[in-house]
Parts: structure tokens; C-alpha cells; sequence
């Protein structure tokens, strides 16, 4: 089995070597996919806030003083590894070289974690708090530059860099505390709102035809701050804790190119 994947990948080495990639006032059209893995940034940061009477959240504990204590949580401790999807038009300055029009949809699936404990005086203990947050939903528009860095071949690295903006849509949170039969449904968190964004990525084009290429890529992308909405979470002294949202994460993607 090994000679024959040997001598097939020998056999396309050996076939015609195509030149697929820009041209001078040429247009290109891609469909990527991939994942993008969160390396740096908060869902939320931490805080620590009193509340004098728990009874407004469980009439049962009417009196009861508690004090919040939330840690900060990040985006992959909270969505992990999101999905992407992609469409690219280009236009050729050179044979080596092109600016670009991204529009890209990131997205994750709803996630829950311990987000800290609430210490009730009363009990001389700690309570666990949980929340989950509703789906990650990001669409990106960027322009961009892309430098290859050989002329024709089946194989050319490339370098690229983009900036433009993402809008985040929604995202709300549900807190509970099961030992205290407390929760607070469907918070409101993050409005949908738009934020600066940009990237780097490096990567290769392998040529199939003069027209057709597939392309494989990884880099760094960066969204700015979200949106907050302390609306439901401000009467209990958390209303910093969506001070952020920003996202460092990596993107690895495979593109299908057709030149024109």
C-alpha cells in the first residue's frame, strides 16, 4: 500500500506544473473552512460583591447576606474551539501579490462553567455559581493583503495581513446557584455590536490547474472589547464583569481558489 501512495504522489510531482494565483487586474474568488482556537481574551473578568439580602432572588432566604465571589473566564474555557466558514474576492496588483475582501462567520456552541461561589456567612460556606452562555456568534468584514513570495510552481507560500470589523451578535447569560435554589435566566450580557478586528495569517497554495487552487493557512486573529449590557447584573455589583470580550485566537483554514 505504501508503493502505491508513493508512486502515485510521484506521479503528480512529475505532471504539469500549473500556475494558478494572481494576475495583474485579474479577480479571484475563495470558499474557506476551518476552526478557531481561542488562545487569549475573557468571556468575563472576576469580581467580588456583597449582597445584604438574598431574598429578592429566593424569597425562602429572606435576610440572608451572601457575598459573590466571580473568577474571570475565558473564551475557551466557556466555547472552546469555534467553527469557520469564509468567502474571499480578490484582485491581482502583480503576479505576486493581491488585495482582498474577506467576510467570514464565526460561531461556537452555548457553554457552562463554574464561574466562582457565593460565601454565605450564615452557613460559614461557599456555594458554587454557574453560568451559561448563550452561542458565539461573530461576522467578520476585512480587506486585506496578500504577498507571495515565489513566482509560478505548484507550491507558493504567501503572508497576509487584514483589518476591518466583526459584529457579535447576542449573548446571554443564565447564573444559578442549585444549593440556594437561586437563578437568574436569559441575563442579558453582550448587545449585538460591532468591534475592530484583524489578522495575520501565512500559508501555502498548491495549483491543481491553471484556474484552481486549494489553499491551507493558519495565523493570529484579534477582535476588540464587546458590547456590555449590565442591564441584569448591575443591582448585584457585577456590572464590570463584561468590561470585556475581547479574542486572541488562532484560525487554521483550507480554501478552495478560482482565478478568472
Amino acid at each position: 500500500m505504501n508503493t502505491k501512495i508513493l508512486g502515485a504522489l510521484m506521479l503528480v510531482m512529475a505532471g504539469p506544473v500549473y500556475a494558478a494565483g494572481p494576475e495583474e487586474g485579474k479577480f479571484s474568488m475563495s470558499v474557506s473552512g476551518g476552526v478557531d482556537m481561542p488562545i487569549s481574551g475573557n468571556v468575563h473578568s472576576g469580581a467580588v460583591a456583597p449582597v445584604p439580602d438574598l431574598g429578592p432572588l429566593n424569597p425562602a432566604l429572606a435576610g440572608v447576606s451572601a457575598e459573590l465571589r466571580i473568577r474571570s473566564r475565558s473564551h475557551e474555557q466557556i466555547y472552546g474551539t469555534a467553527r469557520s466558514l469564509g468567502l474571499e474576492l480578490g484582485y491581482g496588483l502583480s503576479d505576486r501579490s493581491e488585495v482582498f475582501l474577506q467576510a467570514r462567520e464565526t460561531s461556537a456552541d452555548e457553554g457552562r462553567v463554574r464561574v466562582g461561589a457565593a460565601y454565605v456567612p450564615a452557613l460559614d460556606a461557599e456555594l458554587d455559581v454557574f453560568g451559561r452562555f448563550s452561542s458565539y456568534d461573530a461576522y467578520t468584514w476585512e480587506a486585506g493583503y496578500r504577498r507571495f513570495f515565489r513566482d509560478g510552481g505548484r507550491v507558493r507560500p504567501f503572508f497576509a495581513a487584514r483589518l476591518g470589523a466583526t459584529e457579535t451578535d447576542v449573548i446571554r447569560a443564565t447564573f444559578e446557584i442549585p444549593d440556594a435554589a437561586i437563578t437568574i435566566p436569559n441575563a442579558p450580557f453582550y448587545e449585538k455590536g460591532w468591534a475592530l478586528s484583524g489578522g495575520l495569517e501565512a500559508g501555502a497554495q498548491i495549483s491543481f490547474t491553471e484556474r484552481f487552487s486549494m489553499t491551507l493557512a493558519a495565523g493570529v486573529n484579534y477582535i476588540d472589547d464587546l458590547s456590555d449590557d449590565d442591564s441584569a447584573i448591575g443591582g448585584l455589583g457585577l456590572a464590570a464583569i463584561n468590561d470585556t470580550g475581547s479574542r486572541v485566537s488562532i484560525p487554521v483554514s483550507i480554501a478552495g481558489r478560482w482565478d478568472f
